[in-house]
């Protein structure tokens, strides 16, 4: 143990190095720090008397698990109803990117995520599920390969009518609302 200690040096020396090799990732890995909610939206919401449900579903996501800096990754799927505010729809996906590129946990990322829609477009309600695969539990600790974890954040009408939230469950699975 004392050699490893001798070619490693101190604690100092250790946070000095982790620091810097975070910072050389960060410009790929962590780039979410980097980008604002103005930035996403910029000037791409628009005024439209659109009352139903929009869905965009399977947005790619890539993150790092802030506790053991090892990827999760996985889809997310974003529904909401608008309240004359529209957003365009390649903007959700750039949303994602901003929480998703931050060293995360899947639970904040998931309600950031709904949460600034909810704050931003004002809608009647907005849902987001998440489903993510994490290499913190797959290569360490537990080591269970198959294990997938689900989150969800609803907001509005989607938290207080169970039919709205349904519909927006079915969608996402790919299940027709009858």
């Amino acid at each position: 143990m004392a050699q490893v200690h001798d070619r490693l040096g101190d604690a100092v020396s250790m946070e000095a190095l982790v620091r810097h090799q975070l910072i050389l990732l960060g410009e790929f890995l962590t780039r979410g720090y980097r980008m604002t909610v103005e930035d996403v939206f910029g000037d791409a919401t628009f005024t439209e008397a659109y009352k139903d449900m929009i869905v965009v579903k399977d947005i790619e996501m890539y993150s790092l698990c802030e506790h053991h800096l090892l990827p999760f990754f996985g889809r997310v799927h974003i529904g909401y109803i608008a309240k004359g505010r529209l957003v365009g729809l390649s903007k959700l996906p750039r949303l994602v990117e901003l929480y998703s590129r931050r060293l995360q946990v899947q639970e904040r990322m998931t309600r950031q995520i709904a949460e600034c829609l909810q704050k931003y477009l004002e809608p009647v309600g907005v849902g987001v599920v998440v489903e993510a695969d994490h290499l913190c539990m797959k290569m360490r600790g537990v080591e269970k390969q198959n294990s997938r974890v689900f989150t969800s954040c609803v907001l509005g009408i989607f938290q207080t009518d169970p039919k709205t939230r349904a519909e927006f469950m079915g969608l996402i699975k790919g299940v027709p609302n009858p």
